[in-house]
């Protein structure tokens, strides 16, 4: 399986893997703050977070020419 990206859509690959990132970062520590009633449900949509910017990051990487 041959998966052809551009430049370009590599760079976006990686911005949207970024902002996966600082939103998952961003929800974890909100809720250490903010005492939220669910925190099974706030680590497992951080960690979901965490765990598709990664891949997407592989992604623009490896495919997507980005760095």
């Amino acid at each position: 399986m041959v998966i052809g990206l551009t430049h370009h859509a590599g760079i976006r690959i990686a911005e949207v893997a970024f902002l996966l990132l600082v939103f998952g970062g961003v929800w974890l520590a909100s809720g250490e703050f903010l005492s939220f009633v669910h925190g099974r449900a706030r680590t497992l949509v951080a960690g979901a977070a965490f765990a598709l910017g990664g891949v997407l990051l592989i992604i623009a990487t490896h495919w997507g020419h980005f760095g």
